[in-house]
């Protein structure tokens, strides 16, 4: 199994499982996280987010042919909640065991590793190279068939 296909598929069952938390056991503590700033209800913004994060991760495993396009919405969604992860480490906010501002400013540099996952299990990083390889390969072919 290739690299690319078993990072999407661990990406998004972490996400299945994360939005499962949103919506059971973990809920307060997600709620914990939303901004005081942020203008939807607590409980809203996690049941939301939480279904969000169920249907990306769940079509990023069952939908390897729209891996691309899934890759990107699960990245757009990271860069869409970053705020809050920011709000969380300037506001000296508690949850999921960062209860220092070490902890939490440490947390923000994990964001943009999930967006390149994601583009990266998506297919979208590197696309060049393997466009490039494929012309290539097809160069050699045409080349060694006489063509």
């Amino acid at each position: 199994m290739k690299a690319q296909t078993i990072g999407r598929i661990l990406l998004g069952s972490a996400m299945v499982g994360a939005g499962v938390l949103h919506l059971t056991t973990q809920r307060q503590e997600f709620q914990a996280q939303v901004p005081d700033w942020f203008p939807i209800d607590e409980d809203v913004t996690v049941i939301g987010s939480g279904v969000v994060e169920i249907a990306l991760g769940g079509a990023f495993v069952a939908l390897p042919k729209h891996r691309g396009t899934i890759g990107a919405l699960l990245a757009a969604f990271y860069v869409a909640i970053f705020p809050g992860n920011i709000a969380q480490y300037v506001e000296g906010t508690d949850a999921f065991g960062l209860d220092t501002d070490r902890a939490r400013f440490v947390r923000l540099f994990f964001q943009p590793l999930l967006v390149l996952w994601a583009l990266w299990a998506g297919g979208l990083l590197g696309r060049r190279r393997t466009q490039r390889r494929q012309a290539e390969e097809l160069a050699t072919e045409d080349v060694d068939t006489g063509e």
